[in-house]
């Protein structure tokens, strides 16, 4: 399955239990960033795919941009930068 959004949104695999996942979502509606979450404890494949991602980790929040790049915890600052570039 391709998890890559759509230009100016990001899609964001994260948990119930996650205070970074929580924080970076209130940090992208309050800036009127665009994103899809996905819960890794949820959709089948998705905790593998993190941790494909992140050495065999699920680390979360684990972030995909529109160009198909990467990022683990990003701040809401980086997510601007990297979706408007």
């Amino acid at each position: 399955m391709d998890y890559t959004p759509d230009a100016g949104s990001i899609t964001m695999f994260s948990t119930t239990w996650c205070g970074y996942c929580r924080r970076l979502k209130s940090q992208l509606s309050a800036q009127g960033i665009g994103y899809t979450e996905i819960n890794i404890e949820e959709v089948e494949g998705t905790a593998e795919l993190v941790a494909s991602l992140n050495g065999g980790n699920q680390t979360v929040p684990t972030v995909i941009f529109p160009d198909g790049s990467t990022a683990t915890n990003p701040s809401v600052a980086e997510v601007r930068a990297r979706i408007s570039a």
